[in-house]
């Protein structure tokens, strides 16, 4: 069966991806303005391309990942109760004035409408939003907890946007809120969601490089939370306690030398990345909105507010940081663009053969890019196979004759298989 019939029978039930029909290309040389691993290997790959400072668009291949990587994210958030929301990008000034951030936060993006003159701005965060969409909502105690998130762009007037996808002037962000009756009850929450967003970073690939840093709470407690993963591209520099498998960050080590949970003064300086923070708010943002409900006896109480924020693109800047060579990226397969990378490095009667294997394999399931380009050379297509860093490498040439060749990406071995073996092999 030929690949054209193939495609006419199945297209609607199957993702047909095309190497030939992609219409990014890959880079041979990095580009010059940009200094981090992460945007030289997503821009070169074709993931990405760079806008402006701090500002880039997804491109196929870089969607896939990004929408992979909120799936995640989505379906842990869901699992501890989130509800999905999405609220507006653009907001009033008179709330960021309720609660007092509207002269003082430095990265806030303001503007003026030209035709209404009235004050607005970006959303850097949302606490200034959804409180008042949340006491629309909740009036008694029989109305709590709530739990919210959504997945949106967010804005931030950064002084100097660097480091690609990890410090961006517009970027994406998981945020979810919670409402509680009472201090306990947040603390309780808070908990949970810790746990889930190491569940997270697991899911990612790189939960075992991920510490619970000790951040300052600043004025709405003790301490907040830092998700910190090791990498020397990383901004940030935390003190690791290997005893408790937790660290604090440079701001609180200045206060106090020790760790947190156990007292240890043994603890490891090293470079991370901050993926993702968790905050106890308290009744912060309550307050200005009159946010309250009744109790059992039905006298009124304010609602104590938890925030717990993870960046998608973040996460995909610091997944290539972590795990890449000097030939490309190297994809975790749960985030993976496609599993499989499927390249023809011979001529008519061996397309025939990629054809079939193709086909074969969505039908069992299997997420393929197949490099089925006639103008690429076999070295331009083993080159572009590492540098987009996809897990597994099938190849079919006049060499491999019956067989398939199989390579894990990051790994040396080659194995020749079967089309019966592969199907295990790539189980």
């Amino acid at each position: 069966m030929v690949f054209g019939l193939i495609w006419k029978r199945f297209s609607s039930i199957l993702v047909i991806m095309l190497q030939s029909q992609l219409f990014t290309k890959t880079r041979r040389e990095a580009p010059k303005d940009e200094e981090s691993v992460n945007a030289q290997l997503l821009i070169r790959a074709g993931f990405i391309d760079k806008t402006m400072a701090g500002v880039y668009s997804f491109l196929p291949l870089g969607l896939r990942v990004l929408r992979k990587i909120e799936n995640i994210i989505r379906e842990e958030m869901e699992a501890v109760g989130g509800q999905e929301i999405l609220m507006p990008a653009l907001q009033p000034k008179a709330n960021w004035e309720k609660t007092g951030r509207w002269g003082k936060m430095e990265d806030l993006f303001r503007f003026t409408s030209y035709y209404t003159k009235t004050d607005y701005a970006l959303g850097p965060t949302h606490e200034e939003i959804v409180s008042p969409l949340l006491k629309k909502f909740i009036f008694s105690y029989k109305d709590l907890p709530v739990y919210v998130f959504q997945i949106q762009d967010k804005f931030r007037d950064e002084a100097r946007a660097k480091s690609g996808l990890l410090r961006g002037r517009e970027f994406v962000m998981k945020d979810l809120y919670s409402f509680h009756k009472d201090e306990k009850d947040l603390g309780k929450y808070y908990e949970t969601v810790k746990t889930a967003y190491f569940k997270v970073f697991e899911r990612l690939g790189f939960g075992n490089l991920t510490y619970l840093t000790f951040a300052s709470g600043g004025t709405f407690s003790k301490y907040s939370h830092e998700f910190q993963t090791l990498s020397d591209a990383g901004e940030d520099t935390i003190y690791i306690c290997d005893k408790c498998r937790v660290a604090v960050n440079k701001e609180i080590i200045k206060e106090q030398k020790v760790c947190p949970e156990c007292g240890s003064e043994n603890l490891k300086e090293e470079k991370a990345i901050e993926v993702g923070n968790i905050f106890k708010l308290n009744t912060k943002y309550s307050e200005p909105f009159d946010l309250k409900y009744r109790d059992e006896d039905g006298e009124e109480k304010e609602i104590y507010m938890g925030c717990y924020g993870i960046g998608p693109n973040r996460l995909m800047g610091t997944a290539v940081e972590v795990s890449h060579d000097d030939k490309g990226i190297i994809w975790p397969e749960s985030i993976s663009p496609f599993k499989i990378h499927l390249l023809n490095l011979g001529k008519d009667a061996e397309k025939e053969k990629c054809d079939q294997l193709y086909y074969n394999l969505q039908k069992i399931g299997m997420d393929v890019l197949y490099d089925d380009r006639i103008e690429a050379g076999p070295g331009e297509k083993l080159v572009d196979s590492d540098l987009m860093g996809i897990p597994w490498r099938l190849i079919i040439s006049e060499k491999t004759q019956d067989k398939i060749e199989v390579k894990r990406r990051g790994e040396k071995e080659i194995k020749l298989a079967s089309e019966k073996e592969l199907a295990k092999i790539l189980q």
